[in-house]
């Protein structure tokens, strides 16, 4: 299996925090629901598959913040239209999961410039990956946009991949979170997608930058629209989960034994084991 093809496939099924199987449904359309976060700022979701995007209403046009699969990009400009009638001019990707970015090319295509970290659009060259960031950056950002203000973070640290980024809203106090926070049903576990440059043990360190950021209401990865309590409780949950593999392998446990833990505990499931438990144990020997 090619690496692209790999990428596609984690994409999906980190989606559902699901085995191979539901990959699948990554080719399929969503259905999609419009949630009023802010009077300017909605969220385009199923909750759970694909990634949620949010999108910021402005009269110079839209920014997005993910754009889901590339099967989602006419729900997304359904759903759009039903809030406003202006174009999208920007999308800044999380990261480089096609859950998240799989929809730029088909934006390009009508216009929109796509911006994500360096180390994203390294990942997406590496893989071969359709819709490739015009503008890229490596620690901060900011787009000006009918007088609205986006702030663009690197999180400074591996967490989900080795290019997360996280996005504020200062005027509005949101901030889109990418994929180093999920939250609701049909989420998943702390996933680490080693081949991408993700790290368990960094995870806390990147959810701590963007605490330091000033905003009331988070939009995570995947889940539900989120408070900053929430992150700060996902953020003991990261530490235990990175303290406790660290324990468990200094302990010379089996993997057997680890892939116990990690499932009882953690919740992972086959998928999470299948992709990531070698790279975790090797994480911390």
């Amino acid at each position: 299996m090619s690496k692209h093809s790999i990428a596609r496939l984690f994409s999906a099924a980190l989606a559902l925090g699901a085995p191979f199987a539901h990959a699948q449904l990554g080719s399929q359309p969503a259905k999609l629901d419009v949630i009023k976060v802010r009077d300017d700022i909605y969220v385009i979701s199923n909750v759970a598959v694909p990634g949620l995007t949010t999108a910021l209403i402005t009269n110079e046009g839209v920014l997005l913040v993910d754009d889901k699969f590339e099967a989602d990009h006419d729900n997304i400009m359904k759903a759009l239209k039903t809030v406003t009638n202006q174009p999208v001019k920007y999308v800044i990707n999380t990261h480089y999961h096609t859950d998240h970015s799989g929809g730029n090319a088909k934006l390009q295509a009508e216009g929109t410039l796509a911006v994500a970290s360096d180390n994203a659009r390294a990942r997406m060259v590496a893989t071969n990956q359709p819709g490739q960031p015009n503008i890229t950056f490596s620690d901060r950002s900011t787009i000006h946009l009918g007088g609205k203000t986006v702030e663009i973070y690197s999180v400074g640290a591996r967490a989900h991949t080795n290019g997360d980024v996280v996005v504020l809203f200062p005027q509005q106090r949101v901030l889109s979170s990418g994929d180093i926070f999920a939250n609701g049903p049909g989420t998943s576990a702390e996933l680490v997608d080693y081949p991408g440059g993700g790290s368990a043990k960094e995870w806390p360190k990147a959810v701590d930058a963007a605490l330091k950021l000033d905003f009331d209401t988070v939009i995570p990865g995947h889940g539900l629209v989120s408070t900053k309590k929430d992150l700060q409780d996902y953020r003991v949950r990261a530490q235990n989960f990175s303290d406790t593999l660290s324990q468990l392998v200094k302990q010379g446990k089996s993997k057997a034994d680890i892939e116990k833990v990690v499932r009882g505990q953690f919740a992972w499931e086959d998928f999470h084991v299948q992709f990531a438990l070698d790279g975790l144990i090797n994480e911390f020997k």
